[in-house]
């Protein structure tokens, strides 16, 4: 069952120009570590950064939320696994909103696409409720 979707369009040059300006400032007020690594290891790391806000965006509008109600950018993060895919893991308040909208029995798992076309930025987040014992297929 389909719990929540999120959307975002992100503009590459306006987080390069964010960069810019604030340089570490913004990098650690709204990155993770593991994002930062992933991102400096880039040649566009504007563009590499630009995804990650968009999946954070994304994933607020999935918890039905939007970027208020205590949620902090750091607690939702981006990484990939070694196949490239991305996924994004959730901790402190958007974890137990996540908790708190996933049915008893279930597991909540989170789907989380990026692209990009210079200058846009896109992610799309999926969440669904899935029952417990059912397996990852």
């Amino acid at each position: 069952m389909i719990l929540g979707i999120g959307t975002d369009l992100a503009n590459i040059d306006r987080v390069a120009g964010t960069l810019e300006r604030f340089g570490d400032r913004f990098r650690n007020r709204v990155f993770t570590e593991t994002e930062l690594a992933k991102a400096a290891r880039r040649r566009d790391e504007a563009g590499t950064l630009a995804k990650r806000w968009a999946a954070k965006e994304a994933c607020s509008k999935a918890l039905g939320t939007g970027l208020r109600m205590g949620i902090s950018w750091k607690d939702m993060a981006v990484s990939n696994l070694r196949t490239g895919q991305p996924v994004m893991a959730v901790t402190g308040w958007a974890a137990k909103r996540l908790a708190a909208m996933t049915p008893p029995g279930c597991e909540a798992i989170i789907h989380v696409t990026l692209t990009d076309d210079h200058p846009w930025a896109q992610a799309f987040v999926v969440i669904e409720a899935r029952p417990l014992g059912s397996g990852s297929g």
